[in-house]
């Protein structure tokens, strides 16, 4: 099987001395584990073209967490590991690899990825979603602390529990389980109370365009992440413990 793609790299592992094992979020094919030589060396050809051949070697800068990709890929679906055969920068950006704030967010983002999406499959709306986010954060003048809120929890939609707004009332709980408003406190311990409730919300209503809007202390944002996590643990069997929090934690 051949199949060429956009691809997000989500993470790499070195195996040996010369190969990287890469973990990618693809169009075409959803999650995908490849493996690849790759070349440290600089050449001009491919620091003019972006591309990353160099005999049947890849560069290894381009594969730095949420890299957006055109990849050709080689394997069949049996195979544990696919091969990649080529790989292309699809989107270079132009501030997110250096600016603080934002590359600790995309490496938070890189993490939540990777265990958010470890079964998926091919969803082209899913992709884009999550292609077209990354670019936004890396064009942001401002308004980008509240990112990886806004980003988990409209990625809910895709995943397939999205919480019911339609169910909120004044005061109401939310269950997190069921993933609704309730007018009094569920029967087990997996729910808020109202004033976290109305965090949940307030994020249900962020967007691009009004993040910003939304005003958190560093304590209060510390308190929505750990909140969004918590429902994700819910609702994706093995969901891990985030290595990257502790950075976001600090912003």
């Amino acid at each position: 099987m051949e199949e060429k793609s956009r691809c997000i790299v989500l993470r790499t592992v070195k195996f040996g001395d010369n190969k990287l094992i890469a973990d990618l979020l693809c169009r075409e094919c959803g999650r995908l584990s490849v493996i690849l030589p790759f070349n440290d060396r600089r050449r001009g050809n491919a620091r003019r073209s972006g591309r990353s051949r160099a005999g049947n070697e890849v560069c290894r800068r381009f594969f730095q967490p949420l890299s957006i990709l055109e990849v050709d890929i080689t394997g069949t679906p049996r195979q544990s590991l696919a091969r990649l055969d080529d790989a292309r920068i699809a989107v270079a950006y132009t501030s997110l690899p250096f600016d603080g704030v934002k590359l600790s967010l995309a490496f938070f983002v890189a993490e939540f990825l990777s265990y958010s999406t470890r079964d998926l499959h091919c969803d082209h709306i899913l992709y884009d979603f999550v292609e077209q986010s990354l670019i936004w954060l890396d064009t942001a003048g401002h308004g980008i602390a509240n990112f990886h809120l806004m980003f988990m929890m409209r990625m809910t939609r895709f995943l397939g529990f999205y919480p019911d707004m339609e169910s909120f009332t004044p005061g109401a709980f939310f269950d997190l389980r069921e993933g609704c408003f309730t007018v009094s406190a569920p029967c087990h311990s997996d729910f808020l109370r109202p004033n976290d409730a109305e965090r949940i919300l307030a994020l249900m209503r962020m967007t691009p365009g009004n993040s910003h809007l939304f005003r958190m202390t560093r304590d209060e944002r510390n308190r929505v992440t750990d909140i969004s996590l918590r429902f994700y643990r819910l609702h994706i069997p093995a969901f891990g413990e985030m290595k990257t929090l502790e950075v976001l934690r600090c912003l």
